[in-house]
């Protein structure tokens, strides 16, 4: 019986999709959304090039992480918890699936070190040849996820 389930959401409608079929289809587990906020993506901003860019990016990312996980929550009806971390995507999300320890909450506390038991996941809604591939986060959870995974469309 599936206790905990992992819900990767990244903002997107597709991503809200996957938190409403996880509440939907495991009506008795415990849900977790999660939003990773990738580093990498604060080398492409606008503001790169002046003192504290690299704060004020992650200000930004983190507040905006916040407002998703509220919103995503909030259009569940049921109780979600929230957590958001700083990280590669895919690498994060199978490391808080694992239940790594050492991978903090985003308010310095640490993760539980209990795995979860599921991890539900949105693939974007794409044609022709991208059509084919689930997308490169999706791709890498699925392929290398140690419990099962659920690809929502």
């Amino acid at each position: 019986m599936t206790k905990r389930i992992l819900v990767a959401v990244d903002g997107s409608t597709e991503a809200a999709e996957a938190l409403r079929f996880a509440a939907t289809e495991w009506p008795d587990a415990d849900l977790t959304a999660l939003h990773v906020i990738n580093p990498a993506d604060s080398t492409t901003g606008a503001e790169g090039g002046f003192p504290g860019a690299v704060d004020q990016w992650y200000d930004s990312a983190k507040g905006r992480g916040e407002r998703i996980l509220r919103e995503m929550s909030e259009a569940v009806d049921r109780e979600v918890d929230t957590r958001l971390e700083v990280g590669r995507p895919t690498a994060t999300i199978l490391a808080v699936a694992g239940g790594d320890a050492a991978v903090g909450d985003e308010d310095g506390t640490e993760g539980t070190g209990e795995p979860f038991d599921h991890v539900v996941l949105a693939s974007r809604g794409r044609t022709g040849l991208s059509r084919i591939l689930l997308g490169s986060v999706a791709e890498g959870v699925v392929r290398r996820a140690e419990v099962p995974v659920t690809v929502v469309r």
